[in-house]
């Protein structure tokens, strides 16, 4: 493991970090991961109070295995559910409760998008609180994680004296919100910088269009598309940490693997990512990353996978997306399958949206896509020939 200085602490955190949002369903399985990542010198894991279950799902394995003192952990307040200032201990204090612990690590202001929200709390004292927590001993550090604009950055940034910060980077996104831009900034104050998002949601891994795995495979063919993704962000100096939100120990093995071999990039490798990126820009419509937070959907769309078969109707074929849709839809399936074409524009979606993507517009383009009226026939006919077998 290769660790880089955060410099406002003098900690080392390891380079490769657990985003514990998409912990595997099995418990023993999560457990194995999470020691595998410890043994393997991960000291940085990342969760947060709106991720279900993640906080008492870590809190307990590191208390069962004495392994707290071993570990940064970071976690995030979730301001937006903050009404009044009561709310910044009532959601610290059961955040302490769930992860086992009397102090934090890392703790970020979540999702810091417009400089608005955090205006917003400073206003109602949440500069003092957290003058308060450091000078207590039960917060160490603190940051923000953003999902905004690059200029909403640079004002959150500028607007206090930050430790850390967290932002979406990859190679595909490298002009993305606060980007390239946002990471240069924040390595100028000495604000280390946490990457979420480095496989794009699992899409720079298992979903690269074919043209783009054999421009990486005819560059270096003993290299992984994931192994390609995080190895051009451990490329950049400013970068301190870069977080997986790994969902199994043989991921987290691979990972592993990846950091321990890392090398800087030839000029080889970086014509590579120039050449994936102009692939993947022609095949992937929707930069959906799949977190969920636009759900629940109050029509039961599942928005994350209809977006998903979208993409890989254009990445993989017409016919590998159609089928993923027609999975996440139930449309062969149920007597009352869940189409896109059931949203009825409430908007509730885009509002919770960190991507700020027009889901509305986007689901019109999926219906589009795979609900024509001779497909929305074909379907029928299927699906009553199914059920009634059953």
């Amino acid at each position: 493991m290769q660790y880089r200085e955060d410099k406002k602490s003098g900690n080392k955190l390891s380079a490769l970090g657990l985003g514990c949002m998409r912990f595997p369903r099995d418990k023993a399985e999560t457990e194995r991961m999470i020691l595998a990542a410890i043994e393997g010198g991960v000291n940085f894991f990342d969760t947060a109070y709106a991720y279900p279950n993640s906080e008492v799902t870590l809190g307990k394995i590191l208390a069962k295995h004495d392994k707290r003192k071993d570990v940064y952990i970071a976690t995030k307040l979730p301001y937006i559910l903050c009404k009044n200032a009561e709310d910044f201990d009532k959601f610290f204090d059961e955040q302490l409760r769930r992860l086992q612990t009397d102090y934090v690590d890392y703790y970020f202001i979540h999702g810091v998008s417009e400089f608005a929200g955090w205006d917003r709390l400073r206003k109602m004292g949440i500069e003092q609180w957290i003058d308060d927590k450091i000078k207590s001993g039960q917060i160490k550090n603190i940051g923000f994680s953003h999902h905004g604009t690059c200029e909403d950055f640079i004002n959150a940034l500028n607007s206090y004296d930050w430790g850390f910060c967290m932002i979406q980077y990859n190679y595909y996104d490298e002009n993305y919100q606060a980007g390239k831009t946002g990471l240069l900034a924040a390595a100028e104050k000495d604000v280390s910088v946490i990457v979420m998002e480095p496989l794009l949601g699992g899409r720079l891994a298992t979903g690269l269009p074919k043209q783009a795995a054999e421009v990486f495979a005819k560059t270096d063919i003993s290299r992984s598309p994931a192994d390609w993704a995080l190895r051009w962000l451990w490329n950049q100096s400013e970068v301190t940490v870069v977080l997986s939100g790994m969902s199994s120990t043989q991921i987290m093995e691979d990972n592993l693997r990846s950091m321990e071999n890392f090398q800087p990039l030839s000029s080889n490798e970086i014509s590579a990512y120039t050449e994936v990126v102009e692939i993947f820009k022609k095949s992937y419509k929707v930069n959906c990353t799949g977190c969920n937070y636009c759900l629940p959907c109050p029509k039961g769309i599942n928005i994350p996978a209809c977006f998903s078969a979208y993409n890989s109707g254009y990445a993989q074929g017409f016919f590998t997306g159609m089928q993923q849709y027609m999975t996440s839809t139930s449309a062969l399936t149920s007597k009352n399958p869940i189409s896109v074409r059931l949203c009825n524009q409430c908007g509730k979606c885009e509002k919770l949206c960190p991507q700020y993507l027009p889901i509305r517009e986007d689901l019109k383009k999926v219906a589009r896509r795979f609900e024509s009226p001779p497909l929305r026939l074909l379907w029928a006919i299927v699906r009553r020939i199914i059920l009634g077998r059953n």
